[in-house]
């Protein structure tokens, strides 16, 4: 693999605007290359010449030696060594800038290789700047966490004395707790490279050893304190997070940190208003800062959000580990071009420069990624190695060909059972049979139910295989926890297995309802659509390991969190399986068909009068009105939290759907002027507003000053056409409403529950469409705002800090 695509493939996608730019400079190179071989083919000897001077050239090479350091070159002439200077330039206050100064500068082209070096520099100091800055960030938050955990330290300590009835003279005698201070030596001691900077280690861990108790004694003498503590231990939980920590001054002097017992009494749990439970204390209470309660509970929750940070922590050192070796490896490979190219050797100077930078000198990083791992392990998975870094280092997901065999088996069984049911239909001539109506108005619609969320995960495995070769970050963007988000082959599977469940049972009612020696078994035959409904059912809602069981639970959690909307703090994956909800109105009113239909309805004579039942067509508006109505009340808390007004707008955008949708199914259901001009006034209204607010605010384009005429500045497909047939194509479909105020009801050779599934899967279709460039757009708003990680709640809120 080539290097650029390595580099594509291995950056943080949120950050591609921080790398080096490693494809223009290429480019660079290229111009350097082009300008010197057509000179050298107007100079160029001829052929014995040529042959004669390589001969020459082979002849008179130096030996390098085979006594050198590892890693050595040979002696280099002096004018190889006058090619560049690279020095730091202090520019704009303290900031320390690189720059090259280009030595033959007087040779013809030289221009050419000036503009090269120019644009590296500017790259250099990019990336340089975007790491300092990035280190910085993560010196800080490796603070907070470090006060964090000192603090979950004392809460366990006070959790275990409350418990255990310990006593607390002895307590605080015998043991003190790890409560680092990081501006006392050596962790405020700089070096010459990180002047003005707090050092990174601010997560020490010092092992625990007590003199004074000693039931049992080591090969060292030292008391096994740990042991007898976890011995005595009856809370459930590890107390490996006690500690006795020794500092010393610079007089070598020795003091012992107090208990931060004390400490607690500034201390209240963080409560961010996410869930029902915190959303209503925070509307009633005044303040949403409870005091420490000291439960176990509490406890337990305190230490899954500190872990969770820690989680997302380490990641983040990961990342930025990441970055700063695909950019030192990029200079690399860039000088090496060059020398290449000009036949000069430069690269030795830069990259000396570069190792000698802060790009290449600092190991922060690394500190702390050791350090962090061995404080997670210590306090988390009481000090095993293996289960911590299973936490901190989820392994990869691989492809497995089974799946691939398995999507392409149940695909093969799928067009074989469509073509089993095209053979019955003809050969059986059921178009033309009398209870064909009587099939349409009472199975149909409990099929077609299938239909559509099998057509809903296609185009979402569809969307899954464009975001990937794309490479939109789309685990990061809706939240999956690393490593179970599902590619597109399993997101096949799971359609491909729906529609042979489905057409099975299409299938086999069929032959059940024309078989005369299966008409004892027709009551069997009318449940096959429940049977199969509950079958999904269980399977989505299996607490075992099975299918995909991270996946399941992950829709669940999110469609929990849409209906409880406005209580819980709206994420990105919940408003948009909101919108996937809006565009499932017939799903939903399959569903209501089914209840209707075994509860009410004579399922075994194949009968209902569902739509003459007024109850039901109250409800037939309800079902659809629901979706718009959780969206509208999402885009209510969004605008009440973030203080924006698009949001505020976009709420209104969902409340005239909800309008247009209740006329539009009023006329549909009284087939009356006056309900045809208000389904047609209200419905054209909203499509206008809600085709503008798809272009414009969800998808990002129809720019004024884009570059790219009538989209934006950055597209992630290089036809440009792709975006103009898209845009064709949403209008096109937002208007297949027009169909039922024009009375489209039916054709001659569709049946009017057939026409209703069409447009029902025209809708989804737009849909999908639609997930695809909406991902698009909120990919690039993550990049250029360098969002690549997700904020993640701490468990305690000081109140010293408010009042500083």
């Amino acid at each position: 693999m080539k290097f650029g695509r390595e580099l594509a493939a291995e950056m943080v996608q949120e950050w591609q605007e921080a790398y080096m730019d490693y494809k223009h400079l290429k480019k660079l190179l290229k111009d350097i290359f082009t300008f010197r071989h057509h000179n050298n083919n107007n100079h160029a000897p001829s052929f014995s010449t040529r042959k004669s001077f390589r001969k020459r050239k082979i002849m008179h090479r130096v030996f390098s030696g085979l006594t050198g350091r590892p890693g050595s070159s040979p002696r280099k002439s002096s004018n190889d060594h006058e090619v560049i200077l690279v020095g730091p330039v202090q520019k704009e206050g303290s900031v320390i800038y690189y720059q090259t100064m280009f030595l033959r500068s007087f040779e013809e082209g030289s221009e050419f290789e000036l503009v090269f070096f120019k644009k590296l520099d500017e790259e250099f100091n990019k990336v340089l700047r975007f790491y300092e800055t990035k280190v910085e960030q993560v010196r800080e938050e490796a603070k907070e966490l470090n006060k964090q955990m000192d603090t979950l330290v004392a809460l366990r300590i006070k959790v275990v004395d409350d418990n255990n009835n310990f006593v607390e003279d002895q307590f605080d005698q015998e043991i003190g707790v790890n409560n680092i201070n990081i501006n006392s030596p050596p962790f405020s001691s700089f070096n010459a490279k990180n002047q003005g900077r707090v050092s990174v280690d601010v997560i020490e861990e010092v092992e625990m050893s007590n003199e004074h108790m000693k039931p049992q004694m080591n090969k060292n003498g030292t008391k096994s304190f740990r042991e007898f503590l976890n011995e005595t231990n009856e809370g459930g939980f590890s107390l490996d997070v006690i500690q006795e920590v020794e500092i010393s001054n610079e007089e070598g002097k020795s003091t012992f940190k107090q208990s931060p017992k004390k400490d607690l009494d500034h201390v209240k749990i963080n409560v961010e208003p996410d869930t029902p439970v915190s959303t209503l204390r925070t509307v009633i209470m005044s303040s949403s800062k409870p005091s420490l309660s000291f439960s176990k509970d509490e406890l337990r929750k305190a230490e899954e959000k500190l872990k969770r940070a820690f989680v997302e922590f380490h990641h983040k050192l990961r990342l930025l580990k990441s970055y700063c070796l695909m950019n030192t490896l990029a200079f690399t490979k860039i000088m090496k071009k060059y020398d290449k190219t000009t036949s000069r050797n430069a690269a030795i100077s830069y990259l000396e420069m570069v190792d000698q930078s802060y790009l290449g000198s600092s190991d922060e990083v690394n500190t702390l990624i050791k350090r962090l791992e061995a404080s997670f392990i210590k306090h988390f998975t009481n000090g095993n190695r293996r289960k911590g870094m299973k936490f901190l280092r989820p392994i990869d997901k691989k492809e497995k060909h089974l799946t691939s065999f398995s999507t392409g088996l149940f695909a093969g069984c799928s067009i074989a059972l469509i073509g089993g049911i095209s053979v019955s239909l003809h050969a059986r001539e059921l178009l033309d049979h009398e209870g064909r109506g009587q099939y349409m108005d009472n199975i149909f619609p409990l099929y077609s139910f299938f239909a559509y969320i099998f057509l809903h995960i296609v185009m979402y495995g569809a969307n899954t295989y464009f975001w990937r070769r794309f490479r939109v970050n789309y685990p990061f963007i809706f939240g999956f926890k690393q490593g179970t988000e599902l590619g597109f082959r399993e997101i096949l599977l799971l359609a491909s297995g729906i529609s042979v469940l489905t057409f099975s049972a299409v299938l086999s009612t069929l032959d059940m309802d024309m078989d005369p020696e299966t008409q004892r078994f027709r009551t069997i035959a009318e449940l096959v659509p429940l049977i199969l409904v509950a079958v999904v059912l269980v399977i989505t809602f299996c607490p075992l390991n099975i299918i995909y069981r991270s996946s399941r639970f992950f829709l669940i959690r999110s469609a929990w969190r849409c209906i409880c909307a406005p209580l819980y703090k709206v994420a990105f994956a919940d408003f948009f399986l909101a919108d996937q909800l809006t565009s499932q109105i017939q799903a939903i009113r399959s569903l209501q068909f089914y209840i209707c239909y075994y509860g009410w309805g004579d399922f075994k004579r194949r009968s209902n009068k569902c739509l003459e039942n007024e109850t039901y067509q109250h409800f037939y508006i309800i079902v659809a009105i629901i979706p718009f109505w959780l969206r509208f009340l999402q885009c209510i808390r969004r605008l009440v939290e973030e203080k924006n007004a698009m949001q505020g707008l976009n709420g209104l955008k969902y409340f005239s759907t909800v309008i247009a949708l209740v006329m539009r199914t009023m006329f549909e259901l009284r087939r009356q002027t006056f309900w045809r001009i208000m389904a047609a006034s209200t419905s054209g209204i909203t499509t206008i507003y809600n085709t503008y607010w798809d272009i414009v605010m969800d998808w990002g384009l129809l720019q004024k000053k884009s570059k790219n005429k009538f989209l934006r500045n950055k597209l992630l497909i290089e036809y440009k056409s792709v975006y103009y047939v898209a845009i064709v194509v949403n209008i096109l479909l937002r208007l297949v409403w027009m169909q039922l105020v024009l009375d489209f009801n039916e054709l001659p050779f569709l049946h009017r529950r057939a026409m209703v599934t069409v447009v029902a899967c025209l809708e989804i279709l737009r849909r999908g469409i639609w997930n695809f460039f909406r991902l698009e757009n909120e990919h690039f708003n993550n990049v250029g705002n360098y969002r690549a990680f997700n904020p993640v709640a701490l468990p305690f809120y000081y109140e010293d800090e408010k009042t500083m």
